[in-house]
């Protein structure tokens, strides 16, 4: 088993850090010119491109390739720290940048893939639209993130655009149920085109793209939010959405999405879910696809186990390169198998072209009044839980998490997810935000370089152009996508139960999380079960409209949950000294009534 240890080898390892406060001036420390992106300068091309320390360094590549096996020990020395602007080898930086990608790549690719496909709850676009909405959502997360990793002054005013860190954006799941529950009310009101087949009853949802275009619009105007918000100070941010309110949010968001997930594993999300006796959706995904099988058949399970077994097997066995993609080595172990047991066809990838980039397919942007209220709550969760992720990012560079210039990359940062919020569903993509797994990787790696970062995006933005790569995607079954996509929701869960693990748990907050549960859980468990309330039979368009949206909100379990939470914490007072839980050390003396009663009162101070 591979074994990282302190002791250095023999030959001393070269200093690459040069140190960013050397030269900084007092006005400098003021201004935070510093924390601005700046252009390499010839002599520095010269040193990187035409010597061999500039392009290979002297890194122990070893660390990042050598696998852990049983039985086999090796000592590793740890890799020395690249800072923001520390001199880091080319080949290392294309390297680090290339596992940012790859890590990223599942979480991109899967929310277009999702929104795309069959059933009440997607847009049942075709191969080509699917993987067009593919290759968007990889150019756009590149290019949104050099913008958040480079970092630009306002003019000459105090306010930044991006934090300056290695800071990746992506398209983010929280706004995939918003999606889902809007498509699935578009459809029901007649918005979108379905048929009802007279004989069986099924019903087949026809291709929406107005949908994602009145999505996409309504994105566009809610992201003036929390590009409002990022003026505000971040210290009355997290007062207003405390750990009690996000943590809750973030959980059910993650309960939802895994919902989403086992039904792939089952076969699909499709018509077939329902299990019919009769028509074309019998078999996953459809009656003529290839080694067709019912919903929850054991091939399917099998498919999707395969994925899963696999990711656990790299996390035990992997070196850490392969643990930081063990996502994707899944989901390539799982096509792998799918292709050779004949569960694919190639019609994804032949209807994609070789080259493709953004605008190459647009939509009629409009706006989706329903959608308004669970978007802009929506956008509010994801500024909230990007401050956690830049000062995650923060801590794992060696930076400060406090004091201006943390407040400054703070505040750069959410205007940047509130732009990115505006421009993708320009760029014809869902809205994006700060991804946190990248943190992971910078704290594994040692190598928190904005050069990194560069090369990410460089990735990023070409397997988005080349978009046969996008394709392959398509290509993969139901089963496999569920087998990841299940890990990957899960582990939105698990953020969740993070956040809410540090509260003091006494019987407030054990109140106000099982209320928001309550709701939150129950709507993602028995869906649509608060939609049927509402009937009106009459025409005015303000009337449907409200009703379409409390329907909405009503069926999404994070915006429920995320209401109650945020009433209840704001109305129940804070527990009196007497009825808080204090923990007693029964090995010690077991302290008085007033003792206990002093406790109560330091404790509530310190919340």
């Amino acid at each position: 088993m591979s074994e990282i240890t302190q002791q250095p080898a023999v030959a001393t390892p070269p200093v690459y850090i040069l140190d960013p406060h050397a030269n900084r001036t007092k006005e400098e420390d003021v201004d935070l010119s510093h924390t601005v992106g700046k252009l390499p300068t010839w002599t520095t091309i010269q040193e990187s491109l035409g010597t061999r320390t500039g392009w290979l360094g002297d890194y122990d590549y070893g660390f990042l390739c050598m696998p852990t096996l049983p039985g086999f020990t090796k000592v590793t020395r740890i890799p020395p720290f690249f800072g923001l602007k520390d001199r880091l080898p080319l080949v290392l930086a294309i390297v680090m940048g290339f596992q940012h990608a790859l890590a990223m790549i599942a979480g991109v690719v899967t929310p277009a893939v999702i929104m795309s496909g069959s059933g009440k709850n997607g847009l049942n676009f075709s191969p080509a639209m699917r993987t067009q909405m593919i290759s968007t959502s990889l150019i756009t997360s590149g290019l949104l993130s050099l913008v958040q990793i480079t970092r630009f002054r306002l003019g000459r005013s105090r306010y930044f655009l991006g934090t300056g860190l290695l800071s990746v954006v992506g398209t983010s799941f929280i706004f995939l149920p918003v999606l889902q529950s809007s498509v699935a009310n578009m459809y029901a009101s007649g918005f979108c085109p379905s048929t009802v087949d007279s004989t069986t009853g099924n019903i087949t949802y026809m291709s929406c793209p107005d949908a994602w275009g009145a999505f996409l619009g309504t994105c566009m105007i809610c992201s003036f939010l929390p590009i409002i918000l990022s003026f505000v100070p971040p210290k009355v941010l997290k007062k207003v959405f405390p750990p009690i309110v996000t943590g809750v949010t973030v959980m059910m968001i993650g309960v939802h999405l895994v919902t989403s997930g086992m039904g792939q594993w089952g076969g699909g999300n499709g018509p077939c879910k329902a299990n019919p006796k009769t028509g074309p959706f019998i078999n996953c995904p459809n009656n003529s696809a290839p080694r067709a099988a019912p919903w929850g058949d054991g091939q399917w399970i099998g498919l999707g186990f395969l994925v899963f077994s696999t990711i656990m097997i790299v996390e035990f066995f992997g070196s850490p390169f392969m643990k930081n993609a063990q996502v994707v080595i899944g989901l390539i172990v799982g096509l792998v198998v799918a292709v050779a047991c004949g569960y694919t066809t190639t019609e994804s990838v032949d209807a994609a072209p070789v080259v493709t980039f953004l605008w190459t397919r647009t939509y009629k942007i409009g706006v989706y009044a329903p959608a308004v209220i669970p978007l802009l709550i929506t956008y509010t969760l994801a500024m909230v839980e990007s401050i956690g992720d830049i000062t995650a990012s923060c801590e794992v560079s060696q930076l400060s998490v406090e004091g201006r210039e943390f407040e400054s990359r703070l505040q750069g940062g959410i205007l940047a997810d509130g732009i990115a919020g505006m421009m993708a569903p320009l760029f014809m993509n869902s809205p994006m935000s700060c991804y946190a797994q990248n943190n992971g990787i910078i704290s594994l790696t040692r190598c928190a370089n904005t050069m990194a970062g560069y090369m990410c995006c460089l990735f990023l933005v070409l397997m988005g152009v080349f978009s046969k790569f996008g394709a392959l995607f398509l290509m993969v079954p139901d089963a496999v996508l569920g087998g990841m996509t299940t890990f990957l929701f899960s582990s939105v869960v698990v953020s969740g139960i993070r956040i809410l693990s540090f509260l003091p748990w006494t019987r407030r907050e054990r109140f106000i999380v099982a209320a928001a549960l309550t709701l939150g859980v129950g709507t993602s468990v028995v869906p649509g079960v608060f939609t049927h309330m509402f009937h009106y039979t009459g025409t005015n368009a303000f009337v449907l409209s409200l009703i379409n949206s409390a329907n909405i909100v009503l069926d999404t379990g994070f915006a429920l949950s995320a209401i109650t939470a945020c009433l209840l914490n704001a109305m129940l007072p804070a527990n009196p000294p007497m009825a808080a839980e204090p923990i007693i050390d029964r090995h010690g003396p077991i302290p008085s009534d007033k003792e206990i009663q002093e406790m109560n009162i330091e404790a509530q101070s310190i919340r």
